[in-house]
């Protein structure tokens, strides 16, 4: 079992059965997905670029990444329909809790200047949106071979039915959040 699966299941699931007074182990929240997902619509022209972009991705979060297409065609951005616009991987059960945990103890504390992420960027439902500037902070990614230095969008939904709980529970398992 994975580290910080064994830490969801022993720690934080009772830690947060006695703060909310849970009348059932099914209330307390839980991880149920991560979906990260990077944006290249500057790749549009580009094939060799969305190769080593989803190559770079499928590295990084161990699953093979899915090529997202546009459903429209907007012109001011000179995109069709049908074009490669971005790569999406959602991931689940124990590849999720392993990036999880790699994302919280190794890659983070490697970005700059890093203070911790807010704890603001929450949708109101119980999930969290994580902005990640350049996929170099991943230790997988060797810095020679990067073509280009790519952003991506990590989401994490819960099923936790506020923003506190939500935010508690990404808490317990290791976030680090930004003194406010």
């Amino acid at each position: 079992m994975n580290r910080l699966k064994e830490k969801y299941l022993n720690e934080v699931a009772p830690a947060m059965m006695q703060k909310f007074q849970y009348k059932s182990v099914m209330q307390i929240p839980k991880l149920e997905k991560i979906v990260v997902n990077m944006g290249l619509g500057d790749t549009k022209d580009n094939a060799k670029g969305l190769e080593s972009a989803v190559a770079d991705l499928g590295i990084i979060t161990g699953q093979k990444p899915i090529v997202t297409k546009a459903k429209k065609s907007i012109a001011a951005f000179k995109v069709r329909e049908g074009m490669n616009i971005g790569a999406k991987v959602t991931l689940r059960g124990e590849i999720m809790f392993e990036f999880v945990d790699k994302l919280f103890n190794v890659a983070l504390p490697r970005v700059r200047d890093f203070r911790g992420v807010s704890a603001k960027a929450f949708d109101g439902r119980g999930n969290y949106a994580l902005g990640v500037k350049e996929q170099l902070i991943f230790p997988e990614i060797e810095y020679d071979k990067v073509d280009k230095v790519r952003g991506m969008d990590i989401i994490f939904v819960t099923t936790a039915n506020t923003d506190e709980e939500a935010r508690e529970l990404l808490k317990l398992l290791g976030m680090p959040y930004a003194n406010q």
